[in-house]
């Protein structure tokens, strides 16, 4: 790997981003709007309050995976990966300049989600407002980055979204969401306390309510870092060149 090529990778990707409004509002816009209209259905009620710190975790997670993951299959089957590779680039020096790309736009968009939850839509926070931008932004690296593993193992765009099913789903069903992994059965509660999304949910609910100290949360974070870290090395070893 090379930083000035990753870092290449990167400016490319973020240009080609510029000119592309639809994605910029998908990925910048259309988390804090779902997360308004959360708020706005449980107006007058205690359930946003509750369930606001999840889903800051959830929505951005999700638009993340999609976008990464459709827009790292669409550059290898157009042959532009292929092309890239044939210059003095490297499979790491592509992963990671995705990573920082999608990384750079999901830093910008936990920082508006965060900042619409907390003074729009009135979430209440016990804690540290800027350790739960930190936790927002390590979750939306985490669906970058997972999006990106999907796209190296998929082969069209609608493949890539049936990895939802299988990387996305189970942790939404077992973060703690709608049933809390406590009152789970053993072995769900075990899955659910190794999947990455469980630890970002957790750490968004510790500091909203205030009852875990900024170790704890600090904990949490690095461990979404070392999903973070694992997925950008596993799509980086099994990326193709491009697709059939």
């Amino acid at each position: 790997m090379s930083p000035g090529r990753t870092i290449a990778t990167a400016g490319r990707v973020l240009l080609q981003i510029r000119h592309d409004p639809r994605t910029i509002g998908l990925l910048i816009v259309v988390p804090s709007l779902l997360i308004g209209l959360v708020a706005w259905i449980f107006q007058d009620t205690p359930v946003f309050a509750q369930i606001g710190p999840a889903m800051i975790a959830l929505f951005p997670f999700i638009v993340m995976f999609l976008v990464t993951s459709i827009t790292t299959l669409r550059e290898r089957r157009t042959g532009t990966l292929e092309r890239l590779l044939a210059m003095p680039l490297g499979k790491g020096d592509f992963i990671v300049g995705y990573a920082l790309a999608f990384g750079l736009l999901g830093l910008i968009q936990s920082a508006i989600a965060v900042s619409f939850a907390v003074w729009v839509c009135g979430l209440s926070i016990e804690g540290s407002i800027w350790l739960l931008f930190a936790v927002a932004v390590a979750d939306a690296l985490l669906g970058t980055t997972l999006g990106l593993l999907a796209s190296a193992f998929a082969r069209t765009e609608f493949q890539a979204v049936q990895f939802m099913p299988a990387l996305v789903f189970p942790q939404i069903l077992l973060g703690g969401i709608f049933v809390p992994r406590s009152s789970m059965p053993d072995v769900l509660r075990v899955i659910g306390d190794w999947l990455p999304l469980s630890h970002a949910i957790d750490a968004l609910n510790a500091v909203a309510n205030g009852t875990h100290d900024d170790g704890w949360v600090w904990v949490r974070i690095g461990f979404l870092g070392a999903w973070v870290v694992g997925a950008v090395i596993v799509g980086a070893l099994t990326l193709r060149r491009r697709t059939a």
